[in-house]
């Protein structure tokens, strides 16, 4: 009888348990749902071409916001460029090649916990050393080096958790049939790793495309459109800081929308092909 009582319970509760995760998983999804759809149907009717070609004129009284998507990429190839060669690089020594485990423990530690730093403060200090003390003017090469600096732990912990997965065997394998340590890293860590840098690499993309404080105090606010090499020392407002002058300064909702819209469009673009990539690589 005490069995069967038990047994009743214990199904009772999976199935309540199961009841309470389907309902989790649905609100979590319908509010996905809701929120995609909501900022596409306020921010399609916005997008024509002239706001996507365009240059923002006061004294033409018109709205583009051609430099701001150009503003963006030119910062996300600036932070990139930078932070993946540093990142992946400091991973691979803190994983295969340093000896001092207590240097490591604390620069993970050191790590971690600059992940979890406001980047209004990082926006702070890359405003008061790279256009202060460097004489930097604010603009894509400020920002990007305080970006850098905000998503490197992110590239670091990410790709070295990722090659901590690699089997040792694999590693003594290589060793074994003669291979030098860099080739075996070269070779076979960073292969069967690269889903993790992947992984990285997008979640850095995704909080450079999303940051807009950091940048208030290092890029600036321009609105001109720009080469790259004018935009690096030029005031050059992205996607996010437009988005912030639009919809707070300028009342423009519309804008702002339409603005909303092609930044969820370029992180799905940017993510989509980092994991195309990612696969390429692995194949390779």
């Amino acid at each position: 009888m005490n069995g069967q009582t038990l047994s009743l319970r214990r199904r009772v509760y999976n199935r309540g348990m199961r009841a309470l995760v389907w309902l989790c998983a649905g609100l979590t999804c319908a509010l996905l749902v809701f929120l995609i759809g909501y900022i596409f149907c306020r921010g399609i009717p916005g997008l024509t071409w002239e706001l996507l070609s365009g240059q923002t004129s006061y004294i033409k009284n018109t709205i583009g916001i051609l430099p701001n998507i150009l503003n963006t990429l030119y910062i996300i190839l600036v932070a990139m460029v930078i932070v993946l060669p540093l990142g992946v690089g400091a991973a691979i020594y803190l994983t295969e090649y340093a000896e001092n485990r207590r240097l490591v423990s604390l620069v993970e530690f050191a790590a971690e916990t600059l992940t979890g730093i406001p980047s209004i403060i990082f926006g702070l200090v890359g405003m008061l050393f790279f256009v202060q003390k460097m004489n930097l003017q604010a603009g894509v090469l400020a920002g990007g080096l305080t970006l850098v600096a905000m998503i490197l732990p992110t590239i670091l912990r990410t790709t070295q958790e990722s090659l901590k997965t690699v089997p040792q065997s694999y590693r003594e394998g290589a060793l074994g049939l003669g291979a030098g340590k860099w080739r075996m890293v070269r070779t076979v860590v960073l292969p069967n790793a690269i889903d993790g840098i992947v992984t990285g690499c997008i979640l850095a993309v995704g909080r450079i495309v999303g940051e807009s404080a950091a940048l208030l105090y290092t890029a600036g606010f321009g609105l001109v459109l720009n080469g790259f090499v004018k935009a690096l020392h030029a005031s050059s407002a992205t996607l996010t800081v437009a988005l912030y002058v639009y919809a707070n300064e300028r009342g423009e909702t519309v804008v702002a929308f339409s603005i909303a819209t092609i930044l969820m469009l370029l992180t799905l673009l940017i993510n989509l092909s980092a994991a195309l990539l990612g696969r390429k690589l692995k194949k390779n």
